[in-house]
């Protein structure tokens, strides 16, 4: 599975691009601002009563956007005059991890606390505050990729669900998810697919398809045990409940499958560790110990990923993304190719 031009541009958009308002003059800070989140997320109007402070890093898969967003007290508005400026067509999901916030559409007001997962669609005005600043990730989505792959309707009011607790393994599971790809030392991307669905369940609640919440929820199992060596087909459908042929057909239809999908991500997981070096990729597998200070070898990254076979690794890497595993790991280190 070679990278093609195309391929290697794809690889490059999941690198975490980083946006801040510090070093700007103060009286351009809100309209750089707006012009950021316009291109980056969605389009709003900004308001913010002293020179805001704010930093946001942006993650792009093929489809879905992923953002974590830190800022000072501030208010965001969706207008219809901003829709008309900048529609978006999409689905957001909105994960606050820290501060309170409130939230204003047609339906009324809600009050956000940390922990809170709101969904609502980018289309309907709204407005938002923030009187003690922010921290959160985002997530917006085009909602004809969500509803081709789950055949669910728009929601017609916002979804407010949490993702603190095991209570909504999906709001849980997609804030852990943006999380990885977000964070400063080796972010880990999602697969695309898989935030489509969480968005689709999350949106629809108990009227999403069976066929979707179960690819869901496979996606999800494969993302929790990535790095054990046993983990396959039959582990995977025990855990959510079909046989091992409807895991088959929910894979087929997404026109790959169960083995192929667990190498594509135990892959890039192996790219993001390499890329790393030190404890932040020790710590991002799992590894403890005297050595949790040092680079992690080839061979080490590729047991840590969940490979059984160092050459098997190797091969199957440079077949990925058309170099080395060792390339990539000594141009973490400072080297060169």
């Amino acid at each position: 599975m070679p990278v093609t031009a195309a391929g290697a541009t794809a690889q490059a958009d999941l690198v975490p691009r980083v946006f801040s308002t510090a070093g700007l003059p103060a009286a351009r800070r809100v309209e750089l601002w707006e012009t950021h989140n316009a291109s980056a997320l969605i389009g709003l109007d900004v308001r913010a009563a002293s020179p805001l402070e704010a930093v946001e890093v942006n993650v792009q898969l093929p489809h879905a956007r992923l953002a974590r967003v830190r800022g000072s007290a501030h208010e965001v508005a969706r207008t219809h005059a901003v829709i008309s400026r900048s529609p978006a067509g999409s689905v957001a999901v909105y994960l606050t991890l820290r501060g309170e916030a409130w939230f204003t559409s047609a339906d009324g007001t809600r009050q956000l606390r940390p922990g809170d997962a709101l969904v609502c669609a980018t289309d309907r005005p709204f407005a938002r505050g923030f009187a003690h600043g922010l921290d959160e990730l985002v997530v917006t989505v085009p909602w004809d990729a969500v509803s081709t792959r789950a055949d669910v309707s728009l929601p017609e009011g916002q979804v407010v669900t949490s993702f603190a607790t095991e209570a909504d393994q999906h709001a849980r599971a997609l804030a852990r998810l943006t999380g990885r790809a977000t964070r400063a030392d080796q972010p880990v991307p999602p697969d695309d697919r898989t935030v489509l669905d969480l968005v689709a369940v999350l949106a629809a609640g108990r009227d999403a398809a069976r066929a979707t919440a179960h690819r869901a929820a496979a996606h999800l199992y494969i993302e929790e045990h990535l790095t054990d060596p046993g983990l396959g087909a039959d582990r995977i459908a025990a855990a959510i409940g079909i046989s091992e042929r409807q895991l088959s057909r929910v894979f087929a239809a997404d026109c790959t499958s169960v083995p192929r999908h667990i190498l594509e991500r135990r892959l890039l997981l192996a790219r993001s560790v390499l890329s790393a070096t030190g404890a932040a990729a020790r710590a991002a597998t799992g590894a403890t110990g005297a050595a949790a200070g040092q680079p992690m070898t080839v061979a080490e990254a590729a047991a840590r990923c969940g490979f059984t076979s160092a050459a098997y690794f190797s091969h199957a890497f440079r077949q990925h993304f058309g170099l080395s595993a060792s390339d990539v790991r000594r141009s973490a280190a400072g080297g060169s190719f």
